[in-house]
């Protein structure tokens, strides 16, 4: 729902009652027992058109009130309600027709010229929504949202020196404030008048006593490596209020650029241990030092950020942000173990949080803890059927587990729950040919890719993986070449799909031709591969290019663990035919 219609509303008895007694204490005039009737018949159609749209029944609510305002007499309220009700209709057209009726009919009303110029807000014309303001304004001086609206309005134009004037009348009319000095130094940082901007909190800090304001000086003389002034201000605001957290972490801030290590982790102690102040704050502070920190000073301190970690937790023991903070701590500093009971017990806190349930599983994956996985992915499918994600890291757990019967059930089960989702059956298919290949099933496997390439014809490691895999078997080199063909013009840098081409063409009895695409492998990771290096190797051979063949072939044995059969047995074999020619 809209911000500006929710202001000024309360519940539906609440309205109720008050439209009641607005009609209870209408001026007496003298009716005849008919139109008192007709009048009270009105009132109670009114009354009934405001309690269908409390209750979000708008289609009911708009046949009522179209109906009252079809009358020339109509009441101003039902064309307001009508107003509010085509909004939420978003029939805007509409609501401001009838808006501007309300208006038109009670120019005294406040709140029918306050929710047209919301209208005009969310519909996109702040000079008409700043015109209103404008005019409220002059008619209702003491209605300080009004002001701040209409300074929002400003600032999001660009009108900064509006602004700036409507501040001080509301100065003016109900004195100065922390909100309106914040507003003041917001504006005249945005008119790039720094210097004014701090003098103009200076000038309110001797007169005021701020915890914000303190802390932003603070902040400002710290910017400008005034230590010792900063501190002062940074003290002076925790007199105040001893848990602003502001302050509190500038003055850390200020020991650790300065390298008072010892009383920075005792504030920081003070800081993360005191319950008062949002864990939420405290997790955004302990994630910034640990992922912005100089890796030497998270190693040379470690014990200390350890106890700040262990104490912020002590603090908020069922606080998520906090529980996950120390995880990515304890990770980021190679402490897997201790990271994933963070998250574990951060997830059976919060059974309810995909979030939690995701990060726990994401972080077992990362740990390589594929049996954990596999049924923790699952169980959590369960319990967030709306998210197959889960589905898909079981898939990546059991794979690793070589446990290619469960991998195949949780793909066709992925299958079965994701229709719709082009991109994720897709990735099935392919785990799934993927897997058939891996069996030595062929048949199935290039059944399975074909399904995936019917969804999308150019899905790449299909291609690539039914190119290479037709290849290896001597089949259909026609259909090969043409599916390889695609991989490289989409990707012509790729050295695996480089490598498939380049072998097919080789298949194909032209050797020449595949060269340049090996050549341009081994620029982009070719020579990281045993695979690639032999199929180079084989190509020069052909070419009798002897010398470099056997140099990529001694790389390649570098290099072989058992991902070329037989490769050596088949260098001494080339080796002895050599010595023949």
């Amino acid at each position: 729902m809209h911000k500006f219609l929710l202001g000024g509303f309360m519940n539906m008895r609440s309205i109720i009652f008050m439209l009641a007694a607005a009609l209870l204490f209408l001026p007496l005039q003298p009716l005849c027992a008919q139109s008192y009737k007709a009048q009270r018949e009105k009132e109670n159609t009114l009354l009934e058109a405001v309690g269908s749209y409390t209750d979000g029944d708008y289609a009911k609510a708009k046949k009522i009130l179209k109906g009252l305002v079809s009358a020339p007499d109509a009441d101003p309220a039902a064309y307001y309600y009508l107003g509010l009700t085509e909004f939420m209709l978003a029939d805007y057209d509409m609501s401001e027709e009838a808006l501007k009726e309300a208006a038109r009919r009670d120019t005294t009303n406040f709140w029918y010229r306050y929710r047209l110029a919301g209208l005009y807000s969310v519909t996109g014309r702040p000079e008409l929504t700043e015109s209103i303001y404008e005019a409220l304004l002059r008619d209702f001086p003491k209605k300080s949202d009004i002001y701040y609206n209409l300074i929002e309005l400003y600032m999001a134009q660009g009108k900064m020196n509006e602004a700036l004037e409507t501040l001080d009348q509301i100065e003016t009319v109900f004195g100065k404030s922390d909100a309106i000095a914040m507003t003041r130094f917001d504006i005249l940082l945005r008119l790039e008048r720094q210097r004014e901007a701090y003098e103009s909190l200076e000038a309110y800090n001797k007169e005021y006593s701020s915890p914000q304001v303190l802390a932003v000086l603070g902040d400002y003389q710290m910017s400008m490596y005034n230590d010792s002034t900063a501190l002062a201000f940074y003290d002076e605001a925790l007199d105040i209020a001893p848990d602003y957290a502001p302050a509190v972490l500038g003055k850390a801030e200020t020991f650790r650029i300065t390298r008072k290590y010892d009383r920075y982790f005792e504030t920081m102690d003070q800081f993360v241990q005191d319950k008062n102040i949002s864990p939420v704050g405290k997790s955004d502070y302990l994630k910034a030092i640990v992922q912005r920190s100089d890796p030497n000073f998270l190693q040379t301190f470690r014990p200390q950020l350890d106890s700040m970690m262990e104490k912020g937790v002590a603090a908020h023991p069922k606080d998520s942000s906090m529980m996950t903070v120390a995880g990515i701590y304890y990770y980021g500093s190679s402490r897997g173990e201790k990271a994933k009971e963070y998250f574990r017990e951060n997830a059976e806190n919060w059974p309810e949080s995909i979030s939690a349930a995701a990060t726990y599983a994401e972080v077992l994956m990362y740990l390589h803890e594929w049996e954990t996985l596999s049924s923790y992915a699952v169980s959590s499918y369960d319990r967030f059927p709306s998210e197959p994600s889960f589905l898909e890291l079981a898939v990546l757990a059991d794979y690793n587990l070589k446990d290619y019967d469960r991998v195949l059930a949780v793909c066709e089960r992925i299958l079965a729950v994701s229709p719709g989702d082009t991109a994720r059956v897709v990735s099935a298919y392919t785990t799934i040919g993927d897997i058939y290949h891996l069996e030595g099933d062929n048949a199935k496997a290039y059944k399975a890719y074909d399904k995936a390439l019917k969804i999308n014809p150019d899905h790449l490691p299909v291609l690539n993986n039914y190119a290479y895999y037709l290849s290896v078997e001597g089949k259909k080199l026609k259909k090969a070449y043409a599916m390889s063909r695609k991989t490289i013009e989409k990707e012509p840098d790729n050295p695996t799909y480089l490598d498939t081409f380049g072998w097919i063409l080789y298949l194909q009895g032209k050797p020449l031709e595949a060269k340049p695409f090996f050549k341009h492998a081994m620029l982009y990771g070719g020579k990281d591969s045993a695979v690639i290096l032999d199929h180079y190797a084989e190509v020069l051979y052909a070419l009798e290019e002897y010398d470099l063949a056997f140099v990529y072939w001694n790389q390649a044995m570098s290099k072989n663990e058992d991902k070329v059969e037989g490769l050596e047995q088949k260098i001494k074999e080339r080796k002895a035919a050599m010595k023949k020619k």
